[in-house]
C-alpha cells in the first residue's frame, strides 16, 4: 500500500503593500530644522519692522542674531523636535530670561502679533496655524509677569525704588 502523497502549499509572495505613508503630526515634523530658523528669523524680522512691535522690540539688543538662534533651539523642542535648548540652557523655562522686563497683556499681544506675521511669512498653512494658534497663546501668557505694562518705576522724581 502506498502512502498518499502530501503536497506541500504552493510558496507564494507576500501580498504588496502599499508603502505607509503617514501625514506629519507635529509642528517640527511640518516646519522641518530649517523651516523653524526660518520661522524664527521671520519672528525677530517682523518685530524689527512692525510699528505695533516697538514695545518689545525695545527690550531687545540692536543685534537680534543670538536671540534668533535661542528662539530656533528652544521652538525646536517645544515644536516636537529634539531639546536643543535645553541642551543648552539645562532647562526650558522661559520665565526667568523674562523677568527683567514688565511684560503685560499688550507686550504679549505684540508677540503674538509677530508670531502671526512670522507664521504667514514663511508661507505656514492654515491647518499648521490653526495646531498653533492656542499653543502660542499660552507660552506667550506664561511669560507675562504683569497684569499691564506700565512700568514699576516711572516719573520724573523717582528717587527710591519701591
Amino acid at each position: 500500500m502506498t502512502e498518499p502523497k502530501t503536497t506541500e502549499p504552493p510558496i507564494t509572495e507576500p501580498p504588496i503593500t502599499e508603502p505607509q505613508t503617514t501625514e506629519p503630526q507635529t509642528p517640527y515634523e511640518i516646519l522641518g530644522d530649517q523651516g523653524i530658523k526660518d520661522l524664527a528669523s521671520a519672528f525677530y524680522d517682523a518685530m524689527d519692522e512692525l510699528p505695533i512691535a516697538a514695545d518689545i522690540r525695545a527690550m531687545h539688543s540692536e543685534n537680534l542674531d543670538h536671540i534668533k538662534r535661542m528662539m530656533s533651539a528652544y521652538l525646536t523642542g517645544w515644536m516636537g523636535g529634539p531639546p536643543v535648548y535645553q541642551a543648552i540652557k539645562g532647562t526650558v523655562c522661559l520665565t526667568d530670561p523674562h523677568e527683567p522686563f514688565r511684560i503685560g497683556p499688550k507686550e504679549r499681544d505684540q508677540w503674538l502679533a509677530c508670531m502671526d506675521e512670522a507664521l504667514n511669512r514663511v508661507g505656514a498653512s492654515d491647518g499648521l496655524k490653526q495646531m498653533l494658534k492656542g499653543p502660542m497663546y499660552h507660552v506667550a501668557d506664561t511669560v507675562r509677569n504683569c497684569e499691564d505694562s506700565t512700568p514699576r518705576n516711572s516719573g520724573p522724581n523717582i528717587i527710591a525704588v519701591s
